[in-house]
Parts: C-alpha cells; sequence; structure tokens
C-alpha cells in the first residue's frame, strides 16, 4: 500500500501545500482520502486525472472536499466524451452540497458524473482495501478513516479534537495520519481540532507505529509543532506531512 501526500494545509492553502488531500494506492487501485481546495492540479503529477477509483469526503467543510467540483468538470467534459461514474463517499447531503458549492440544480447535481454514496459508522470494501469509519468530533458530521491492505493499515483523522474513536480506529495502525492543527495555548476551542502534543498522545494510546503530522495551518511554526508532538511522549517516529512525500507501507 502506498500512501502519498498531495495536500497537507489547514483550513486554507498555503504557499507550499494545497488543502488536504492523500492519494492511497493498492493492487493498481487508487482512491483519495479528501479533495480539498487547491489539490486538483498537483495530483495530476502523481496520477491520471481518470485513475482514481473512489473518493472518500471526511466531511464537508472547503477545504477537504471543494475541488471535487473541478473534478466534476474534468470527468464531465473530457475531450473524448463524458467519463464513467466514479462511488464518491461523504456524509449526509454530499451530493447536495456539492452541486451548491458548483450553483448546480440540484438534480441531478453532479450526480452524472459521481455515485454518491452516504457514510455510516462501520466497515466496508472498496477494491482491495477494508475501509472503516468512525465519527470524529468536529462541528459538523466528520469521519475518520483506517485504510487496510493486506495486513497493513493507515489512519487518517479528518478533523477532530479530542477523541476516544480516533484512538480506537487507529488501534495498532503503521501510520497514523493525525491532524494538528492548534498549538497549546489557553482556552482553545473544544471540539475543533488537536494540538500537536493531543496528536501524539492519540498515537501513543493507539499503538500507532509512526505518526505524520498533517492539516497544518500556514501560520503554524513548523518547528514548534514537530517540537509539541515530541513532547507528548510517543515514543515513535514522527514527522510533519509535506506535499509530494511518500509512504510505502
Amino acid at each position: 500500500m502506498r500512501l502519498t501526500v498531495i495536500g497537507c494545509s489547514g483550513s486554507f492553502p498555503g504557499p507550499d501545500s494545497p488543502a488536504s488531500c492523500y492519494l492511497v494506492e493498492a493492487d493498481g487501485f487508487a482512491i483519495l482520502l479528501d479533495l480539498g481546495s487547491g489539490a486538483l492540479g498537483p495530483l495530476q503529477r502523481h496520477i491520471g486525472l481518470y485513475d482514481i477509483e473512489a473518493v472518500l469526503l471526511s466531511h464537508l467543510h472547503a477545504d477537504h472536499c471543494l475541488d471535487l467540483c473541478g473534478y466534476w468538470v474534468a470527468r464531465t467534459y473530457a475531450p473524448e466524451g463524458p467519463k464513467p461514474r466514479i462511488p464518491v463517499y461523504g456524509p449526509e447531503g454530499v451530493a447536495d452540497r456539492m452541486a451548491r458549492a458548483y450553483d448546480l440544480e440540484l438534480d441531478p447535481g453532479m450526480r452524472q458524473a459521481f455515485d454518491f454514496q452516504t457514510l455510516r459508522t462501520g466497515t466496508f470494501r472498496l477494491g482491495p482495501f477494508t475501509i472503516t469509519t468512525a465519527p470524529m468530533s468536529h462541528p459538523v458530521e466528520a469521519f475518520g478513516f483506517r485504510v487496510e491492505h493486506e495486513g497493513t493499515a493507515i489512519a487518517y483523522s479528518g478533523d477532530t479534537g479530542e477523541c476516544e474513536e480516533l484512538v480506537r480506529l487507529a488501534r495498532g495502525v503503521d501510520l497514523l495520519l493525525a491532524e494538528a492543527s492548534f498549538l497549546d495555548r489557553p482556552d482553545l476551542p473544544p471540539d475543533l481540532h488537536l494540538t500537536a502534543r493531543q496528536a501524539g498522545e492519540h498515537a501513543t494510546r493507539a499503538g500507532a507505529g509512526r505518526l505524520v503530522l498533517t492539516h497544518l495551518v500556514p501560520w503554524n511554526d513548523s518547528a514548534s509543532i514537530l517540537a509539541e508532538a515530541k513532547s507528548s511522549g510517543y515514543g515513535g517516529p514522527i514527522e510533519l506531512a509535506c506535499p509530494d512525500a511518500v509512504y510505502e507501507l
């Protein structure tokens, strides 16, 4: 299984990275975890536009889903004709949310390009992958994902505050891709995002083999994020996500 970071900037694209988007591949089958603002362009450095088999949207904030609009254009108006529909998994109302984002009529909206599926908590098969979803702690309906293939596993937090479900979802994974939007300071809003220290604590409790910090808000200092995560007591390798990074599992 191969994980490629397409975009890892938190809340909005930064000068060096688009917003959230992660390419996961195995056995010639490719899926995207999120397709946030600015991600569609650099995605094409790593895979053909029409080689994606499915898109999984953790939640419907723009920095995690908005480039689905551009992808709808690319699949609908391809020079040789419309491309076959592919599944797009997202929270309740995902089809209408994306239609409104591009100012389309709700019916058909983007349904001629995408087969929209509503995410529920649980486990399902997608190509060679076993996907497990769990609810995260965020102001809108949001999911974390666990992706497994032939004995290896990654977990992706999406956006979340402190959350026991994330610990359970990431139990024993080879790699935890965890958001670290905040640095420790007084009076942080609850149930919104993790600090870098909290990301490390969640990785420790889950027994994750490697921690990759993502959803990195551009105004935070990278050295401070990494230092805070390392102060959490997590004993495994810790690094900051960066665009074009590839993890072979």
